[in-house]
């Protein structure tokens, strides 16, 4: 092998082979910084001829924010280092290159008299790396950085909050309704819907960075040098007024409102996430308001948003443990005084607390989906007393139970229904299930539901009528028994003369549909006066029986007792 690699020949054929047969590119640069040879064709790299590049200078190629580098790199290598570095040329049509360059001297006699450059074009991997790094902080629909991005750029803007005369505000919106525009016009035409909310946000946020989309419907901005809140309201009231103008999509015009939740920095104990954290708990604390809003963060908003996750997990457990039982409250007959019904009506016995009302834990349990679980129980446990009352040989009598609009959104509730009848051995007459209004807008889906109830054998019930959406033009082709007057209504109809007509005005449009009347909330012996003389048909209210647990719902059934009849 020695005799090989001093033979000149040998070295001669190495010599050649490594420079034009190597896969990297290869250019000879003299002290000047021009061409002198080049080991290929470097048209299909640079878009030049040899001829061309001859004698041109390297300097001529690059792009201007690497020139000043390149050209310490050559100073570098001619004084006998050997360097790399990435830089970028420009193509002879003009689009740019990315290049990994490595050089080393060119020397002869102890001389440097020139550079060896070593090009590795990776416009590729960097394109590669570009979008993967776009991934990784930009979202693809809209552009917008992410929430990663905003995360880290929010720390980096809190590092430097000392330099600044005023506050950060971080503001977290929602768009208002927007699944029910995806709904009702297609993911398409919100995906549109979006992409022109961050176009006019972006007017507000200008600043690079300063406006991301977090997820879904969701964006955050950064406001920057906040001087008070008077200066924050103003920019607010601002950023509300962008939403005034209506939305153009697919000649569809639509009216958008946002609601937006806010936090703002108050001192060197604030971070990214806190205080994102606590504009989010702002925003859904305007949802929950009504919309179309904006609220600062305050400690009593967190402190209820705990209470609520708090009671979420309680209810969770309560569950788990039975702790809810089923009190009832009667309904009378308005003709004859007797009791014709009664509604099992939820309470939470709590280990700590005694009895909760339902007022308390009720919405908990419907933001939270627990509503299902619960709702189930309890119509196997009304189901179930009711049957035992009957075994025990009293007068058989439906029972009502409310419906939630989260049961009524599940797929095989019909399903349920008829195994827990089945299970109780509880006839379906003797089941009345009350539906709240809402739940008829969606008319196509609530039509095929309560005929399947109503093909089941269960009684139907509008509960809260007067209160929602409920037209008597769709209840007329709806498979329900009744209706149930809002207590509202009620509670005035002696000092009130416009309660007092719609309440006489459902009475007789309900009898003119051939449906059942029932007046809840009744507490006085006018209102009961008031009721028959407009021949309500059945009450329910403090005035016949408070809600009363099963032993004593027991005694009252079998005391057979009446209303007074007095007229």
């Amino acid at each position: 092998m020695n005799g090989c690699s001093d033979n000149p020949a040998y070295q001669n054929v190495l010599l050649h082979s490594l420079y034009y047969d190597n896969p990297l590119a290869i250019a000879v640069i003299d002290r000047f910084g021009r061409f002198l040879d080049i080991n290929r064709d470097p048209y299909d790299m640079f878009g030049y001829s040899r001829e061309e590049l001859a004698g041109q200078p390297f300097s001529d190629l690059l792009d201007e924010l690497s020139y000043d580098m390149t050209m310490q790199v050559f100073e570098r290598t001619l004084a006998g280092e050997k360097c790399s570095q990435e830089i970028r040329v420009l193509h002879k049509d003009g689009h740019p290159l990315d290049l990994n360059i490595d050089t080393v001297p060119l020397m002869r006699r102890k001389k440097t008299i020139g550079i060896v450059v070593f090009f590795q074009d990776i416009s590729e991997r960097k394109r590669t790396m570009e979008k993967i790094r776009f991934m990784a902080y930009f979202d693809d629909m809209t552009g917008l950085p992410n929430r990663r991005y905003f995360t880290e750029r929010l720390e980096d803007k809190l590092a430097g909050a000392d330099k600044r005369d005023g506050q950060l505000a971080v503001c977290y919106l929602g768009v208002d309704q927007f699944k029910l525009v995806n709904a009702s016009y297609g993911k398409d035409i919100g995906d549109m819907l979006l992409m022109m909310i961050a176009e006019r946000l972006t007017g507000f946020f200008p600043e690079t960075g300063n406006l991301a989309r977090m997820e879904g419907d969701e964006f955050a901005g950064l406001l920057e040098d906040v001087r008070d809140q008077e200066d924050l309201s103003g920019r607010m009231d601002e950023l509300m007024r962008l939403f005034e103008k209506p939305f153009e999509l697919a000649g569809v015009h639509l009216h958008i409102s946002v609601s937006v939740g806010i936090s703002i920095t108050q001192g060197a104990g604030d971070d990214a996430i806190g205080l994102l954290k606590k504009a989010d708990t702002a925003l859904h604390r305007v949802k929950e308001n009504g919309k179309n809003d904006y609220l600062l963060f305050s400690s009593d908003i967190a402190h209820t948003a705990l209470h609520k996750l708090t009671l979420q997990h309680e209810i969770k457990k309560a569950l788990q443990n039975q702790e809810f039982l089923l009190y009832y409250q009667p309904q009378y007959d308005l003709a004859s005084g007797r009791i014709v019904g009664v509604e099992a009506l939820v309470r939470w016995k709590h280990p700590e607390r005694g009895l909760v009302p339902p007022g308390e834990f009720i919405p908990a349990a419907e933001e939270s989906g627990l509503i299902v679980p619960l709702g189930e129980w309890v119509l196997q446990e009304a189901c179930r007393q009711n049957k035992s009352w009957q075994d025990a040989g009293m007068t058989p009598i439906p029972v009502s139970v409310n419906l939630s609009f989260r049961q009524f959104a599940q797929r095989n509730l019909i399903g349920k229904i008829a195994d827990i009848l089945q299970k109780t051995k509880l006839d379906p007459r003797y089941l009345e299930l009350e539906i709240t209004e809402s739940i008829t807008m969606d008319v196509e889906r609530a039509s095929r539901f309560l005929q399947e109830l109503a093909d089941l054998g269960v009684g139907i019930s509008i509960d809260d009528f007067g209160t929602g959406y409920s037209s008597f033009h769709y209840l007329r082709n709806f498979p329900i028994g009744s209706l149930k007057i809002d207590r509202s209504f009620v509670r005035d109809i002696q000092q009130d003369p416009s309660d007092a007509a719609i309440v006489s005005a459902i009475i007789a449009m309900a009898h003119n549909l051939q449906l059942q009347v029932i007046a809840e909330g009744v507490e006085t012996e006018e209102q009961v006066k008031f009721l028959r003389h407009h021949r309500c048909d059945e009450m329910q209210g403090y005035f016949g029986s408070p809600p009363l647990p099963r032993e004593r719902m027991k005694e009252l059934l079998l005391s057979e007792s009446v209303l007074p009849m007095n007229h």
